[in-house]
């Protein structure tokens, strides 16, 4: 426990049988339960968990029987921890690379300020550029950035990390079985928290690589469908809680600068066309282009910092 609150360790495992029993024989005694998901690994992970669960009784095992992905196996640890209602649960990767001697700083704001979610920033902490591989740290950047804009969280950043804190409160507010399976889900439930309107807040964390992990992680393949994601998510989001759950104009703003920056995008292939053909630029086509492209952003911009400002207490 810590401070009176119990936590669950959702240990999401695939193909993790060498690296698994360093999760688990260096989890913190302030762990009430070692939640293992299995997601249908190929190798000896499963066999792996119940060797551990002999000398250690807080283990226990979830097997999947289809591969889910990432996400999916965290679902099915934070269900499992919100059905024994549980006060906390932490997500430690299967591979090791979440280091304890962390896990009491991410916890605190959860069992003690009121915090829904604590997660992770690795970006903040000491030299973390030359810890993390470069393609890594450039794309969690560009990620970053775009979560920021679809989860209205502007305040926390490095949205790729896994290392996080929920509370028993936010466990339950959220539909799992929604939620993205693969490497957008760190992505996905911020947007959701803030739809629920959850508090969320970044604990430096230091970051943890070459120790024997495999990573997945193919930028060609991974920026650009997180990237449609949140694209989807972020409309998703204004829709469900600035239209459905309450009235707010600035879904009109950010809807209108949209609707510009369209428009603008026509008389700009317009400009193009004229240019190439006849090798002019009306004045009035150009004139047009400019105020639509200026008033859409003027109107998108403002939409955003509205979005801010509502947002504001949330950290």
């Amino acid at each position: 426990m810590f401070h009176e609150k119990t936590l669950a360790a959702v240990v999401p495992a695939y193909n993790e049988e060498k690296l698994l029993h360093r999760v688990v024989e260096t989890m913190p005694e302030m762990v009430d339960h070692i939640v293992v998901v299995n997601d249908k690994s190929t190798d000896g992970t499963a066999q792996e968990a119940l060797r551990l669960g002999k000398s250690d009784p807080r283990v226990v095992l979830l097997n999947h029987d289809q591969n889910q992905g990432v996400g999916g196996a965290i679902a099915t640890g934070y269900k499992w921890a919100r059905d024994h209602a549980v006060d906390m649960a932490v997500v430690m990767a299967g591979d090791g690379q979440m280091d304890p001697s962390d896990l009491p700083a991410l916890c605190r704001p959860v069992a003690l300020e009121g915090v829904d979610y604590s997660k992770g920033n690795r970006l903040v902490y000491e030299e973390a550029y030359k810890l993390m591989p470069k393609v890594r740290f450039f794309g969690n950047a560009v990620l970053s950035f775009l979560t920021k804009i679809a989860s209205g969280y502007w305040h926390v950043a490095d949205s790729q990390t896994g290392y996080t804190v929920i509370s028993l409160k936010a466990l339950k507010a959220i539909d799992w079985d929604k939620m993205y399976k693969r490497y957008g889900q760190p992505n996905d439930i911020l947007v959701r928290l803030n739809v629920e309107e959850m508090r969320v807040r970044d604990v430096p964390v230091r970051p943890v690589y070459n120790i024997g992990e495999k990573s997945g992680f193919k930028p060609r393949q991974v920026l650009w469908p997180i990237s449609r994601l949140l694209i989807m998510m972020f409309f998703w989001r204004l829709w469900k809680k600035y239209v459905i759950r309450d009235s707010h104009p600035l879904f009109l703003f950010i809807l209108l600068g949209f609707a510009l920056f369209g428009l603008a995008f026509v008389f700009f292939l317009r400009l193009v066309y004229l240019w190439l053909s006849h090798g002019t630029m009306p004045e009035i086509t150009l004139i047009i282009f400019l105020f639509t492209i200026t008033l859409g952003m003027q109107s998108f911009l403002f939409g955003i910092w509205m979005d801010m400002n509502r947002n504001q207490e949330l950290r």
